[in-house]
């Protein structure tokens, strides 16, 4: 027993080093740097213009990315589990490549794509629809591969019965398929306007980080960084930091209340 509670001990401490080291004293850091100039140097750096329209327009197009990717990956999610058709596992492989590739590739890919030289004869870079495009790219998978293990273990004999008694498609996915993956699908979405909000790499090339049009926070604040204002630069990151716990802990109640109504 004695054993039993030393290596439960270490495993522990183990832990907690390590999540210190890699999380904790990094994110510590960022916050006592923004606090280095007082609540007014804080303040000062998170209302100024350029940095509040870069703001705005992030959180514009992280919501936007949030809502077509509850759409259009739940969809992806139910051909994939639902269907079969020749080339699903290449489908199936093809939706992950947005976390194996660099961001900053998938920006000069989307640039060559659909920037002033695109074979397609589609430009839309230096605009906020490419910013759009580029976000939806690396944020794709998070609510397919959310909801696809729901649907997969979801019980379909609910839906046979509700079939036999008359239930029309629309009426089956409404009252029995959607209230089972809604958590799935929220913390898909949450996590894609999370990884929006602070998306540097895909965005960089083709927003063309132009001031109060297309410029996004991440990029606003590492050109705060290059001018060596690394006080408004942390006060920002911090700001993008609380945003992101705010919706993680957002995603948490609803699983929680999902769980208290199912129990």
């Amino acid at each position: 027993m004695a054993s039993l509670r030393s290596w439960r001990a270490l495993g522990t401490g183990t832990i907690v080093v390590y999540l210190s080291l890699v999380v904790l004293i990094p994110l510590a850091s960022v916050a006592w740097e923004s606090a280095s100039g007082g609540w007014e140097g804080f303040w000062s750096a998170v209302t100024n213009p350029q940095a509040l329209a870069a703001l705005r327009l992030t959180l514009g197009l992280s919501g936007a990315v949030a809502l077509l990717n509850a759409v259009t990956g739940t969809l992806i999610a139910w051909v994939l589990v639902r269907d079969d058709f020749p080339g699903k596992g290449l489908m199936d492989a093809v939706i992950d490549l947005p976390f194996s590739l660099p961001t900053i590739v998938a920006g000069l890919t989307l640039l060559t794509l659909y920037g002033p030289k695109s074979p397609l004869g589609i430009n839309v870079a230096y605009t906020r629809v490419g910013v759009l495009l580029s976000l939806l790219f690396v944020t794709l998978p998070f609510v397919v591969r959310s909801v696809q293990p729901v649907l997969q273990e979801l019980d379909r004999s609910m839906e046979e019965a509700a079939a036999s008694l008359g239930a029309g498609h629309v009426t089956i996915f409404r009252r029995i398929v959607l209230p089972n993956i809604l958590p799935a699908v929220l913390s898909g979405a949450g996590l894609g306007f999370s990884r929006s909000l602070g998306e540097f790499g895909a965005v960089v090339l083709i927003s063309g980080n132009v001031p109060f049009r297309t410029q996004m926070i991440s990029v606003n604040i590492y050109g705060l960084i290059e001018s060596d204002n690394v006080r408004s630069a942390a006060a920002l990151s911090l700001l993008l930091l609380v945003l992101s716990a705010l919706v993680m802990l957002a995603m948490d109640w609803v699983r929680r209340w999902r769980w208290g109504h199912e129990r």
